[in-house]
């Protein structure tokens, strides 16, 4: 029988299974929205058993889908959100709380304690991070010290910790490997991405026991096999990375200097840096690109908190749109943004601000305002907020000339070419826009022999549109010049 890899792809608001064959093509997606919890104003949180029972249900239909076609699965590819933060018992497998996402801001005031103490500097050389909520190892002291009996039972050994991809892996071992891959340990704040370990004295710093943590792997590797008793049969998983680190992949950046930005929760810019981890001067953070057969490839990343999100809030929250493709024709529609402008922190700014505390806000509301400048000021949002990513790379040096494209917000043809308009560079959108599982199952693949190289997966890369600039960069200056005003007008740390 022919095979079929399956990729893993455990989101923000939904768990998907997708079935990629030997040429890297899909051939099946299975997808299930969940519960975004709200306990408090800037806390968001998961039910890890419903990130479970969706992402079974999701693989229990692409194994059924692979079945009807008389195909196998060769290996499981995981990719997840990443920082989002999970203890469960050892021997249950059960979650002691909820999730704590990436997006929550509970934190913020630990963080501010600890760069008040002269901490932050230490922190940013060793992980490439900095002092902010959003990453794991603040939550996971929240955890220990909220949960009742949290801290007791995690220093005699009875907790595990982990990110989505740990915790899924958990589960579909039977609890045989805790394990994580480099990408997603390197955003922890308890990794140090130059020796490629887990440090002890970011360990005492955050009063984390090193009896929870996980295994550190390559992102192709023996993660374990699935449970029989679970899925039937045992599967080797053989890839894992974090959900913008897949994109990285997916997107076949392998060279120093290539530049992808992914459009789904939030938005994720990361610029391949080759074996150098190059500091920012500009509040971008180093991170972990891949780490394949023992070698590391740093990155540069910025990120943005809400991107696909605000779109969902239009959807849900302020019910002017039913689905996300209604809003390409509506901002069309428009001759301008009639000085309506959205700024999107409704869980903070993410890079280059890092301002826990801003909040959104809509600016330039008239008795004229309705749904259309409302969404068209929603998708402007997300490339305002790319090209202040963007602007910071500049500033520290870098000058990259295109940008590759992926997640379900590029499906929009408006939004694309208002991005290249905007940031003055051509942008190029693939075939195969799903490069966060893609690059997922590419990982697995490496692992088990279907792809030889990295070359090899590179050439498989193919365009499906470009975008080249066409707006006058005085106009281009206009509308930014009023998106930084409005910028000013939420931040709280100026």
């Amino acid at each position: 029988m022919d095979q079929y890899i399956l990729s893993i792809d455990q989101g923000t608001t939904s768990s998907r299974a997708m079935l990629f064959d030997k040429n890297g093509r899909a051939a099946f997606t299975a997808q299930r929205e969940f519960t975004q919890h709200f306990p408090k104003g800037g806390w968001v949180e998961h039910d890890p058993e419903e990130i479970w029972s969706t992402t079974l249900e999701v693989v229990r239909q692409a194994l059924e889908q692979a079945s009807s076609k008389r195909r196998s699965i060769a290996a499981i590819g995981i990719t997840n959100q990443r920082e989002t933060t999970v203890v469960w018992d050892r021997a249950s497998g059960k979650a002691i709380y909820n999730a704590i996402v990436w997006q929550d801001r509970r934190t913020a005031g630990f963080c501010d304690e600890l760069r008040q103490q002269g901490h932050e500097a230490d922190v940013a050389a060793k992980t490439g991070l900095l002092l902010d909520p959003y990453f794991s190892g603040t939550k996971l002291n929240w955890i220990l010290d909220n949960v009742s009996g949290a801290r007791a039972r995690a220093a005699k050994g009875e907790l595990a910790f982990g990110t989505i991809d740990s915790f899924l892996i958990w589960r579909l071992t039977g609890g045989e490997s805790h394990v994580t891959d480099a990408t997603n340990a390197s955003r922890t704040l308890l990794f140090n991405i130059h020796q490629q370990c887990w440090d002890s004295e970011l360990l005492e710093l955050l009063a984390i026991p090193a009896s929870l943590l996980p295994e550190v792997l390559d992102c192709a590797a023996d993660f374990g096999t699935t449970s029989k008793d679970l899925l039937g049969v045992g599967i080797p998983i053989a890839g894992v990375a974090g959900d913008q680190q897949a994109a990285l992949i997916g997107q076949a950046c392998f060279e120093p200097g290539m530049l992808k930005s992914t459009y789904g929760t939030g938005c994720f810019m990361i610029l391949n840096t080759g074996q150098q981890a190059l500091a920012s001067s500009n509040k971008l953070l180093t991170t972990v690109g891949y780490r394949l057969n023992g070698k590391t490839t740093y990155a540069l990343e910025g990120s943005i908190f809400v991107a696909g999100a605000a779109v969902q809030w239009l959807r849900d929250g302020l019910a002017i749109i039913t689905s996300a493709e209604q809003t390409e024709a509506l901002a069309a529609s428009l001759d301008s943004n009639h000085g309506v402008y959205l700024v999107p922190a409704f869980t903070g700014l993410g890079a280059p601000h890092w301002d826990p505390d801003a909040r959104g806000a809509i600016f330039g509301i008239t008795r004229d305002t309705g749904p259309a400048q409302l969404v068209r000021a929603t998708l402007e949002s997300v490339c305002y907020q790319t090209f202040d990513l963007l602007e910071a790379q500049r500033r520290d040096g870098l000058t990259p000339t295109r940008l590759r494209v992926d997640g379900g917000m590029v499906q929009n043809n408006w939004l694309c070419q208002f991005l290249a308009d905007l940031l003055g560079i051509l942008v190029e959108r693939p075939a195969q826009t799903e490069t966060t599982a893609l690059g997922a199952a590419y990982l697995a693949g490496l692992q088990i022999g279907i792809f030889t190289s990295l070359e090899d997966i590179a050439g498989r890369w193919q365009a499906d549109r470009e975008f080249a600039p066409s707006l006058e960069k005085s106009a281009a200056s206009l509308l930014l010049a009023d998106w930084h005003e409005a910028v000013i007008k939420v931040r709280t740390n100026l």
